[in-house]
């Protein structure tokens, strides 16, 4: 991409960026991809998203449904050419047609982020409780181990002539056939299958509902399936069932025997219980040193001065706001399920504008001090703020893939700021207090 910069009278800075063909088109199939995903539409092999996109939408042309995120796409490039870092999002404007294909020219007016100062560059003191791991997490650790291990075993307390009742577990022998033809996916000579939970249709739950013990059942039921089109219909499916016994579910203990025939790299508990401790020891401390990092530059930013722009205030809103609803949408929640729950509208205002204010105000004394200790950022220093953003993928991929897309700049700001608030925890007085 070719960038020009220049300076505008009213201080900020105006980019004229010319775009490849190629890189409109990584923009345009980015923006396709990421529609359809929102859209619920798989992907499926030997189908282009538009192809997709047309057969289950009837949208012809994608490309101008996803134009405006498409040139969104290239903003982060434009500012990475420069190195800028703005303190909100600018707007691309468009100066030729945004085709496939072809160079797209546009304009970009950044107000670029400010600097700040703070009144003090002295160390700051803070009260923290020291780091403990309590031996309690290792027990719940090797419980919900124990849990994931469960059997179903022969319930021998259970009384002659009893019936299956809904949540009961029993073992079943099964025979089912199509039209004569037998379905081997069903058929089984003991399974443990559990009555009520919606694992089977209907009509099938149903029918095994007040069997016995030792009982066979002939029955047919409405099985799903799909047609040639891949119409959802219904089959009949003709069953013969036998409740071969009752269960119950049996959580095992777990000691030197147990350990020695599941999990053999381990020589028993006690070594298991130490690899347990060290695992969780390790996420304790990552967790903690966070939030010593994150309380430092809390108190640090009672040292911030100057005035920040509404622009700034508004873009961040929305960001967190979106940040809010992706999560709710992840439990299952809507936005006005959380707004009740927590208040009412109002309520949520002030919580979120309080937030806002914190997240941006400690961006800056992080900056500030960045600048004033006169840093420097080396490859470490980035591969570890890559690490932190994401500490499940691979901190060099990461980092790649954020720079081809254009968030460079973003990615260096990051590794400032945490390299900027690990030198406040070096320096700070702290006071550690006993947790008990």
């Amino acid at each position: 991409m070719k960038v020009s910069k220049k300076n505008t009278a009213d201080g900020k800075i105006l980019l004229q960026a010319t775009a490849t063909a190629a890189e409109v088109i990584n923009a345009l199939d980015a923006a396709q991809i990421a529609f359809a995903q929102s859209m619920g539409i798989r992907p499926e092999q030997g189908k282009s998203v538009p192809q997709l996109v047309e057969e289950q939408m009837g949208v012809k042309d994608l490309d101008s449904i996803v134009q405006a995120g498409a040139q969104e796409a290239l903003v982060p490039l434009a500012l990475d050419a420069k190195n800028l870092v703005p303190l909100y999002p600018p707007t691309p404007s468009p100066k030729s047609a945004f085709k496939r294909g072809q160079e797209f020219r546009f304009e970009l007016e950044v107000e670029p982020k400010p600097e700040y100062e703070l009144t003090s560059y002295d160390p700051i003191s803070i009260k923290i409780p020291e780091f403990q791991l309590d031996e309690s997490v290792v027990d719940a650790e090797i419980d919900k181990m124990a849990d994931n291990y469960k059997a179903f075993i022969a319930d021998s307390d259970s009384p002659e002539g009893r019936k299956v009742q809904k949540g009961d577990h029993v073992r079943i022998a099964m025979k089912a056939f199509e039209d004569g033809e037998e379905i081997t996916q069903l058929s089984t000579d003991g399974r443990t299958y559990t009555a009520g939970e919606g694992y089977m249709p209907e009509g099938f739950e149903n029918e095994v509902l007040g069997m016995e013990a030792g009982e066979t059942k002939e029955f047919t039921f409405d099985g799903p399936d799909f047609d040639k089109d891949f119409n959802p219909i219904t089959k009949k499916v003709d069953a013969t069932v036998t409740v071969l016994e009752f269960q119950k579910e049996e959580k095992p203990i777990i000691d030197d025997a147990w350990v020695q025939k599941n999990m053999p790299i381990y020589r028993g508990l006690a070594e298991l219980r130490a690899d347990i401790k060290r695992n969780l020891t390790k996420q304790g401390r990552d967790q903690y040193d966070d939030y010593v990092r994150q309380i430092a530059a809390e108190e640090a930013a009672k040292r911030f001065q100057g005035k920040i722009p509404d622009e700034a205030y508004e873009a961040m809103r929305e960001n967190l706001l979106a940040q809010y609803r992706q999560g709710l949408k992840q439990q299952g929640k809507t936005w006005e399920e959380f707004v009740e729950e927590n208040g009412g509208d109002q309520q949520i205002g002030m919580m979120m504008m309080l937030q806002v204010r914190q997240m941006l105000v400690t961006g800056f004394v992080l900056d500030a001090i960045f600048r004033h200790q006169k840093m420097t950022l080396t490859d470490d220093d980035v591969l570890e703020a890559c690490r932190a953003m994401n500490p499940q993928a691979d901190p060099k991929a990461m980092r790649e893939q954020m720079e081809k897309a254009g968030r460079g700049f973003a990615m260096r700001e990051s590794a400032e700021r945490l390299k900027a608030n690990k030198w406040l925890v070096e320096t700070a007085n702290i006071e550690y207090q006993s947790a008990e």
